[in-house]
């Protein structure tokens, strides 16, 4: 028996570079698509403000316009691609499609991140589906695999490295021992990294894509106010170069954990065993390690981000789309199933976890049994302590805790930075022994 056959008309906000890769790829596999599903996917509007640049895809003349509501609107749509970005025009544009009764696809993390209620409330409203694989991870279907692959599990714990900007600088300050803004710049000229890096060094990329694999894993849409933050700026070689020594490796990780205590959702720099399968995840690539309660510990690898990869998560989506429409079962799957009003989110400063302290002090006699007593009088173990000789006028004494909560150890650390022979307040970082 074969293919219901089936011809998706594809209206596209934004021509840049992930909408120059979906067109590309939907003309040179659509054959292979259709063989496999049945659905034979055409761009049929394309909205852009820049419709003169060459962008190496050939189209037919009138597929091009600079007027979204020719796409939003136009009777020879059946779906809408956003791919514009941000939050502003984007959340106008996804909603007007959706109140038009057309499905949308997206690949904006930062929307969904700060605007997924009232989108999926807009979606639910009109039986139209949203889909979002291209907004974490790329290429990896990982939010299929959170939507339905896992659909039987309580996720208890993920871990991802979802951005490849910082792992790939942290990649090559250890291969090259070279310091954070010198390995920021040579990324920048080479194109892994933007003009303006913030967005990716500071977190908040992570905590956007950790934002919506969190809210898949515990059934209630969390926004951002939810993610405690840190970046990747205040990574240094002697960190990477310790942790290393202590079986470590240093990655920017977004950690979804959930247990009786309720759900935690943070994205930090982070000690992992060089052993474990995120510790072996370098360069540009993208990875989430996800237990789940029944299948156990399971890996998501692949290109997180790039023209092609994130084309092809799009055009996976379109093909769901496709097929919904093909069987008359849209929303077959819902965009996002709010199913847990009572999701607990427990105070950033009553987390429990392993902590890596560094802390630059004058060489002086007694400066250890003040630094090793503040911890004592807090009652925080230490597990490890890493003082390596310098030159300088101070050195960097590492301390690893044992299981500490975060409150304690930041009132700790407060303590030790009014110390005198202190010259530098401490370097925090978290550690997982996964």
């Amino acid at each position: 028996m074969g293919h219901i056959m089936k011809e998706i008309r594809v209206g596209l906000l934004g021509f840049g570079t992930i909408g120059t890769g979906m067109v590309k790829w939907i003309q040179d596999n659509g054959e292979l698509i259709a063989a496999r599903t049945g659905i034979t996917l055409t761009t049929t509007r394309i909205a852009d403000l820049d419709i003169t640049t060459d962008r190496g895809v050939s189209l037919p003349e009138g597929v091009l316009t600079t007027d979204a509501n020719d796409v939003l609107h136009g009777d020879d749509v059946d779906v809408v691609v956003e791919l514009v970005g941000g939050t502003g025009i984007a959340l106008t544009f996804v909603l007007a499609a959706l109140n038009a009764g057309k499905p949308v696809v997206t690949a904006n993390k930062a929307l969904l991140a700060y605007h997924g209620d009232e989108i999926f409330a807009a979606a639910s409203a009109n039986h139209v589906d949203v889909y979002y694989e291209a907004s974490v991870g790329g290429g990896i279907p990982i939010i299929k695999a959170f939507r339905e692959g896992l659909v039987a599990n309580n996720v208890t714990a993920a871990y991802g490295i979802l951005n490849g900007t910082c792992n790939y600088i942290l990649t090559r300050m250890e291969r090259e021992g070279a310091p954070f803004d010198q390995i920021l710049s040579e990324a920048q000229a080479l194109g892994f990294a933007e003009a303006e890096p913030s967005l990716d060094v500071d977190g908040d990329d992570t905590a956007h894509k950790a934002c919506v694999l969190g809210s898949l894993a515990c059934g209630k849409w969390l926004g951002m106010d939810s993610i405690a933050k840190q970046g990747i700026r205040d990574v240094t070689t002697d960190d990477i170069s310790i942790a290393l020594e202590a079986g470590y490796r240093i990655k920017l990780l977004g950690i979804i954990k959930q247990d009786k205590d309720g759900l935690q959702i943070r994205v930090q720099p982070t000690l992992v065993p060089i052993k474990s399968m995120i510790g072996g995840v370098m360069e540009v690539y993208n990875a989430v390690f996800v237990t789940g309660d029944a299948v156990g510990d399971t890996m998501f690898y692949g290109a997180g981000a790039g023209r092609d990869a994130t084309a092809s998560a799009v055009i996976a989506d379109l093909v769901d789309v496709g097929l919904n429409l093909a069987n008359g079962t849209a929303r077959r799957t819902p965009p996002f199933c709010p199913y847990n009003d009572s999701v607990s989110l427990p105070p950033a400063a009553d987390i429990v976890t392993r902590h890596y302290v560094r802390v630059h002090a004058e060489d002086q006699p007694n400066v250890m049994a003040q630094l090793t007593a503040a911890f004592g009088k807090a009652g925080i173990g230490l597990a490890e302590v890493i003082q390596h000789q310098t030159s300088g006028p101070s050195v960097p004494i590492v301390f690893m805790t044992h299981p500490a909560r975060e409150g304690l150890v930041t009132e700790t650390l407060e303590q030790i930075s009014d110390l005198a022979a202190v010259t530098a307040p401490p370097v925090h970082f978290r550690i997982e022994d996964m």
